[in-house]
């Protein structure tokens, strides 16, 4: 009886304890957790950038020194007090374009020229897929593009990662000749006679639904900067 007792009772002991020693590491770890995060955005926001490296110490000297961060509305407004890293991007894709708060970040290189870098976020194959697209400061030519997966099919989708796909983006135009927005379109070999040469990038061969999910991704997520970004062009 009384060894049921104390084996009952020394399994909720040991349970607790163990329950309060992950909640104490989770805390702990959690400052070190957001700043790797924060590490990681900055770090694929340079090489959306084409300015890429592995030192931690570098890559934040540099994002420091050169990049602006800003959230703007759909209607063309500068979100004063909110930062990128307080929106979920997750959530805000999911809304009306005319209700997203987007985040937005600015690049000055050493010849005072600009570059606008916008976050994009949808879904591949078998999870989310995101990524950074920068704009030269015309609002239409693509400077560089940064992509990620969570759990794309390595050898197929997951080659969205790879440069040998991003560099496609690279001069490509986001506008027609009427100022338009008509995006980048991610197309099958079959499709490429349907877009001018500077508004399509190949997809990835037997990457079909992932390449999709990028070309929705880019439509979906860049177009209602340009209110904010006629704002500009009108200063």
């Amino acid at each position: 009886m009384h060894s049921n007792q104390y084996t009952f009772l020394f399994a909720i002991g040991i349970s607790l304890f163990t329950a309060l020693l992950l909640s104490v590491m989770a805390v702990s770890l959690k400052p070190r957790q957001q700043a790797n995060e924060a590490l990681d955005r900055k770090s694929n926001i340079l090489q959306a950038l084409r300015l890429s490296s592995d030192d931690p110490e570098s890559i934040e000297k540099l994002y420091n020194e050169r990049v602006e961060e800003m959230v703007v509305s759909a209607e063309g407004k500068s979100l004063d007090g909110e930062e990128p890293a307080d929106v979920d991007l997750r959530k805000e894709v999911m809304k009306p374009a005319e209700q997203r708060r987007l985040p937005l970040y600015i690049y000055k290189d050493d010849k005072d020229r600009s570059f606008y870098v916008v976050p994009v976020h949808g879904n591949g194959l078998w999870g989310p897929v995101w990524g950074f697209v920068a704009l030269e400061d015309d609002f239409n030519t693509i400077y560089g593009a940064n992509f990620d997966h969570k759990s794309e099919t390595p050898g197929l989708g997951a080659e969205i990662s790879e440069y040998a796909f991003q560099q496609q983006f690279e001069g490509k135009k986001l506008l027609d000749e009427q100022e338009k927005f008509v995006s980048v379109r991610v197309t099958k070999p079959g499709e490429a006679g349907r877009y001018p040469a500077e508004h399509r990038v190949d997809a990835i061969s037997g990457g079909t639904i992932t390449s999709r999910g990028v070309d929705a991704m880019l439509q979906r997520c860049i177009e209602p900067y340009y209110t904010y970004f006629s704002t500009l062009k009108n200063e």
